[in-house]
């Protein structure tokens, strides 16, 4: 069953990374289903005039099976948008001519809060910035370079596959025992051997084990990318600190 269904991460993460040096000082992994890779989980306009980071966004939420449409000023997303509902907007601040914030407010005036809108930006970086276009009604606010797999992870919260499984489903998948996944739990929160092994009161040479064949069976090779898979495939799996 974990043959068939497990996420595949090391092979499209390495392509990805070849293909746009930037991804390469990232840890988040793009962890991916392949089966939902194949189908399309929904439209996605790109507003952007910068070229090296619409590639890198187009790359990774293809190989995550979304359509994209990259424009490179206000006048044709918003032209894109009307003509065709998409089903999230990314746009870039500083476009010509019209701002990415009046893009923003013209969408949410046409489609309401249905429309999920994320900002991008290299030069707006502030807090202030961020705090601002989030009352400007932006659903998410990026700060460039940004790791494609936490964007991606960020555009699932909005816009889910058509077949996305519930936690329960990809814990049988993933097969974990009942220790692994109190490991897994403790790992996704941030936790080191030590701490687990004090909590769960076993060795942490034991820790070190079970964390070995959780990354075998999620068949990732971090923990970063073990963090990814369960918050990308199932956050609810992840139970809260008592």
């Amino acid at each position: 069953m974990v043959g068939a269904r497990a996420f595949n991460v090391g092979r499209r993460l390495r392509a990805l990374t070849k293909q746009h040096p930037i991804c390469k000082n990232h840890t988040a992994a793009l962890v991916i289903n392949e089966r939902i890779s194949r189908e399309c989980c929904g439209m996605i306009v790109i507003a952007d005039n910068d070229r090296e980071t619409v590639a890198l966004l187009s790359e990774a939420l293809r190989r995550f099976g979304y359509e994209v449409l990259a424009v490179e000023s206000a006048e044709e997303a918003l032209r894109a948008a009307l003509e065709n509902r998409p089903d999230l907007v990314f746009v870039e601040t500083n476009l010509p001519g019209t701002s990415g914030y009046t893009v923003c407010r013209a969408l949410k005036d046409r489609y309401g809060p249905s429309l999920p809108v994320f900002f991008v930006s290299r030069e707006r970086t502030e807090p202030f910035d961020r705090v601002a276009g989030l009352l400007l009604g932006a659903d998410d606010y990026l700060v460039k370079p940004f790791d494609p797999g936490e964007v991606v992870a960020r555009v699932r919260r909005f816009v889910a596959p058509p077949d996305a499984r519930t936690g329960s489903e990809e814990e049988q998948a993933w097969n974990l025992t009942r220790r692994e996944q109190e490991v897994l739990d403790l790992v996704a929160r941030g936790h080191t051997d030590a701490d687990i092994s004090q909590r769960l009161q076993i060795a942490p040479k034991t820790v070190g084990t079970h964390v070995q064949r959780i990354l075998v069976k999620l068949r990732v090779h971090s923990r970063a990318q073990a963090v990814a898979a369960v918050y990308l495939a199932a956050p609810q799996a992840i139970k809260p600190e008592r």
